[in-house]
Order: structure tokens, then sequence, then C-alpha cells
């Protein structure tokens, strides 16, 4: 292990190691599980129109699709779909039962320390259908590393924040309205389903606070190639503004590092965010810039030495 910072990175013990491994593999089984049962909204029925037995396709909007006439194609279909549909729906919530074990376990082993908030955020994006819109940068950022490494940052203001950036993917905006129009919400309403205090700061609408302090910030990249600006998430009276950040589009464009983060209660979400090289690099390139804050500045450095250090040990196949 390399000198600079050896104090200052430590290991989890052996047992929070071993429940991290077995509690993510239950939460990607989970996340599996999920995604079949998707495929199986909604249900299959037989309706009869004018003597005739028709196979109907329902959707959970009410939407309905027929598949034909009754037929020995259509009967194996329709059976096919039921006997899945049932499995489906009991191994979600047979995982979903191991994964409040999970949780519990996870706190008694001290696994992991991310504020229950950002879980609780991950997790209704996650739900939402929206995780695929957004890309955690910032500070939270090292959560994940922690994770994934297996290890704590013990240094004072390392981590220290109240607040977390989604870096918004503009160039996924058509299919996000459409997502947000499907969901018939604003996407402060949407974080307002996790706690209703936040309310949007009249003199930054990209930024909206909770009664405890908690920000969250919309970030993207800067406009080009006809990017509408100023943006709105949505049409929405009272609504997020995304704001422009310097750069932003090479953490867009850059490597993305995804894995599971656990709350100081045991609760888990997946966290999809920047490369640990990118955001070491990121941040030396941020401490350089004359009008950084100097006490920003100095945790940029931190945090690049930090991560860097990180890689270096951990992470070797990166460099």
């Amino acid at each position: 292990m390399g000198n600079t910072l050896i104090n200052h990175i430590q290991e989890i013990d052996g047992n929070a190691q071993r429940q991290y491994i077995d509690a993510k593999s239950v939460f990607t089984a989970f996340e599996e599980a999920k995604k079949s049962s998707a495929e199986v909204r909604g249900g299959m029925l037989w309706k009869n129109q004018n003597g005739t037995d028709y196979l109907i396709r329902t959707t959970t909007r009410r939407g309905q699709k027929s598949l034909g006439p009754r037929s020995e194609q259509n009967e194996n279909i329709y059976h096919e779909f039921i006997a899945r549909k049932k499995r489906v729906e009991k191994r979600v919530s047979d995982l979903r039962g191991e994964l409040d074990r999970h949780r519990k376990l996870n706190k008694v082993n001290h696994v992991g320390r991310a504020p229950e908030i950002l879980v609780a955020i991950l997790n209704r994006l996650e739900l939402s259908g929206l995780a695929d819109y957004f890309t955690v940068i910032g500070t939270q950022t090292l959560y994940a590393y922690e994770a994934a490494a297996g290890i704590r940052f013990e240094v004072s203001g390392a981590l220290e924040t109240l607040d977390v950036d989604l870096l918004w993917d503009t160039r996924k905006r058509l299919s996000f309205i459409a997502q947000m129009e499907g969901l018939g919400k604003s996407f402060l309403g949407l974080l307002r389903e996790v706690d209703p205090t936040f309310e949007l700061r009249h003199d930054q609408l990209y930024t909206a606070v909770n009664n405890h302090g908690f920000e969250v910030d919309v970030i993207r990249r800067e406009a080009k190639y006809g990017d509408p600006h100023p943006l709105r998430l949505t049409d929405h009276e009272e609504e997020f503004y995304a704001v422009q950040a310097k750069r932003a589009g090479i953490l867009l464009d850059g490597e993305k590092f995804s894995t599971i983060i656990v709350s100081s209660t045991g609760r888990m979400a997946r966290m999809t965010t920047i490369s640990p090289v990118v955001f070491a690099k990121f941040k030396r390139w941020m401490a350089e810039q004359a009008d950084r804050d100097p006490l920003k500045q100095k945790r940029d450095i931190l945090q690049a030495e930090l991560v860097e250090e990180l890689i270096e040990d951990y992470f070797p196949n990166m460099q």
C-alpha cells in the first residue's frame, strides 16, 4: 500500500466485508427480478366479442391489445404468461424479504455510512424509472468508492457535505420528459415523495433544500448543439432549472462507475457515478481554478489525493 495517506484509508473489518458481499448479491438479484417483473406488468385475459374469445393483453394504464382469437398457440401464450407472472412475483416478494433481513445485518455489522436521504433519493429515482438520466457527482461519490473497495476514508472534512449533485443527461431530454409526463409529476414533486419538506431555493432554482438543510442540485453540461437554455426539467409551475457547469460534458461522457452503497441504517441503493480516475482528475482541475473558494479548493485537493491513493492500492487496473 502507498504511504502518503495510509492512515486515512482504513479497511472495514472482515465481518462487514462478508456481509456487504452477501447483501450486494441479494440486491443485484432483486434488481434482476424487478426487470423480469416489469416484463409481465399488466395481465392477460379472454374477452368474448361476437361469440369469439380473443386473448387480450392489458397494461397497468388500462390499455388493451388483442393478440388474436382463441387458438392453441394463444392458449399456450396465456398459460405461460400467467405461470411466469406468478413465478416472478413470488421471486420479487421473497427477495424483498431477504433485503429487509440484510438491511438489519448491515446495520448490526456497520457495513455502510452513506446518508439515509441519499439512499432514499437514489431508490426513488430507480423506482420511477429515472435512474438512467442522472449521474451522481461531487463529494457523495466517495461513498461508492468506499463501498466498492471495502474501506473508509478517515479524514476530517473529506465526506462532510449536506448536498448531492445530480448530473442530468440533456441528450436524453425528450425521453426524460415523456417519462415524467407518464408519472404526472414534477421532479421537485418526486423529491417530495422522499421528503415533503423539499423546497426550491428562490435565489438558485437548480437547488432544492429540505428542513434539515440537505440540498439537491441538478447540474447539466454547458449548452451546445442547439441545447435549449435556460432549461426546466418539466413544464410544471414549481420545478428545477438545471444549471450549466463548466466541463460537465467531460463527466457526462467519461467512464461510469456503478455499485451498491449502504446507509448507516443498513438500507441499500445503486449509485451510478463517475470513475475514480475521472473524479480525481476533475477535482485537480477544479482546485486550479482562480475563482474557486479557498476552502473548497483545499477539499478538492484532499479528495483528489485520497482517490488517487485508492486507485493505486485497490483499483490498479484503472490507472
